[in-house]
């Protein structure tokens, strides 16, 4: 229980009471000490006891403090001249009491008090608050943690580029989502939690993190490949790669260049043709970095540091590279974008199309989906191809898509059809496909298997360039 002596006389300290009733601490405990605050504007309960009396009377307050140990004095006084009293009278009695003081008069005359003495400055207080609510300001509280906005609350408005994603699909280093606020309830996230525009995040880190973190966030659409990084790594393993290797590498280029501010950083791995190694050196310029790999191990290691090194968002590769050397794996645990190429070159697409899944899949792609259809101009097309005819349950997921169209201002048209997907998708020419990829790690071999053999199987499908998007599913 903490004993807390409180010295009060006018509005704002009749107000504080009134705030303390309403917010009332269990193991706090209150002495109200007035000369003109009437005893029955008081709520008397267990916890708050009140004395009528002169707080400038030394005698009077030796008294009080004599009866108790007190961990705090808080001074809420109008008259300057009456709080320099009483704070001369109680450090005569104790001059280790921690005042608390509140200062009335917009000047510098309570900086000449002892150090015990805490004082807050009520116009600084109230420019603050008004302060926070200006638009495009981040709320960090004073008075938790170090207070020095180690803790900060963002609101996600319309168009954020971390609007309709999972939290688990954003790389958080050095920071954290650690509340959500939405409709007036908290929601303490999982990594399969989806971030809603309007939603109110609140986020622990390194101050200069969540400056960086809240403009980001604060950020309109049309920053792809953000938030999942900033900028373009192209994977050249030329055991692979070796006959598109340049033709890889001016899509890479040409993409970068279409971004806004971003850089594209090259890493080949087994360089050896020397006559090919030179004449990809020869395209290094401002903005294009090339880094070639003459040991034959630790590929993963220096993938995994080159994205984290680079700030990297988006990851473009060949299908065989991606797979065959399990980097899909580094990419979804580091959250990344993946493009594979296709069998028809960037500038040579048309439209991008996203095949429909389950709701929670659907949703969790479709800002990067409108995003990047934005960046490339591409109309956007839903395929809902089912061999059954079962369209039923996809109208919220429809609704959804033509939200986030009017949002960014896009295209976009639904196709429903009773149809193999997979026969449907291999006939289209010119696309990107859009879809999503997850952790399977426990079966990952297995899957590598498969995904190799399917591409065996089913070349056709798997000439169209693709876009893997990550997703947390909700039971991880």
């Amino acid at each position: 229980m903490k004993n807390i002596l409180i010295l009060a006389e006018g509005k704002i300290a009749k107000y504080f009471i009134v705030w303390l009733n309403k917010k009332r601490v269990a193991n706090n405990h209150y002495h109200i000490v007035s000369n003109t605050i009437l005893e029955e504007d008081i709520k008397h309960n267990k916890n708050t006891i009140f004395s009528n009396l002169d707080a400038t009377s030394y005698s009077k307050l030796q008294h009080i403090l004599e009866e108790q140990n007190y961990s705090h004095v808080f001074i809420i006084i109008e008259s300057y001249d009456d709080v320099k009293h009483i704070i001369h009278n109680l450090n005569r009695i104790d001059d280790k009491l921690r005042i608390i003081l509140l200062n009335q008069w917009d000047d510098k005359r309570t900086s000449k008090f002892n150090h015990n003495v805490i004082v807050l400055d009520m116009y600084d207080l109230i420019s603050g608050h008004l302060f926070d609510k200006l638009p495009n300001v981040p709320i960090v509280p004073n008075n938790i943690g170090l207070g020095q906005g180690e803790v900060m609350e963002i609101h996600v408005p319309f168009g954020s580029s971390y609007a309709f994603r999972h939290v688990g699909s954003i790389v958080q280093q050095k920071w954290k989502i650690v509340a959500l606020y939405r409709d007036e309830k908290q929601i303490l996230p999982t990594g399969a939690t989806m971030i809603r525009p309007n939603d109110t995040l609140l986020v622990v880190g390194r101050p200069t993190v969540l400056d960086g973190i809240y403009k980001l966030i604060n950020k309109r659409k049309g920053l792809f490949p953000e938030p999942f990084g900033k900028n373009i790594y192209l994977l050249l393993d030329l055991r692979y790669d070796k006959k598109k290797a340049i033709e890889y590498l001016k899509e890479a280029i040409r993409l970068t260049k279409t971004l806004q501010n971003k850089e594209l950083y090259v890493r080949v791995f087994y360089p050896t043709n020397l006559k090919l190694t030179e004449e990809i050196k020869g395209y290094q310029d401002d903005g294009i970095h090339i880094d070639i790999t003459y040991e034959l191990n630790g590929t993963q290691d220096t993938v995994e540091y080159d994205i984290t090194q680079y700030d990297i968002g988006l990851v473009m590769c060949s299908q065989i590279s991606l797979y065959k050397e399990y980097h899909n794996l580094t990419f979804y645990y580091l959250r990344k974008l993946i493009y594979i190429f296709g069998s028809i070159n960037i500038t040579d697409i048309n439209s991008a199309v996203i095949m429909m899944n389950d709701e929670e899949k659907m949703e969790s792609i479709s800002s990067t989906a409108f995003d990047v259809c934005e960046i490339l101009k591409l109309p956007l097309k839903l395929c809902d191809f089912d061999p059954d005819g079962d369209f039923s349950g996809r109208k919220m997921t429809i609704d959804h898509y033509e939200t986030m169209a009017n949002l960014f201002n896009s295209s976009i048209t639904v196709e429903q059809k009773v149809a193999n997907p997979i026969r449907e998708l291999s006939k289209m020419r010119n696309i990107l496909h859009i879809t999503f990829f997850q952790d399977k790690s426990k079966h990952a071999f297995i899957l590598q298997l498969m995904i190799i053999k399917v591409l065996n199987l089913f070349p056709r499908i798997y000439r169209h360039p693709k876009l893997l998007i990550p997703f947390e599913d909700s039971d991880t």
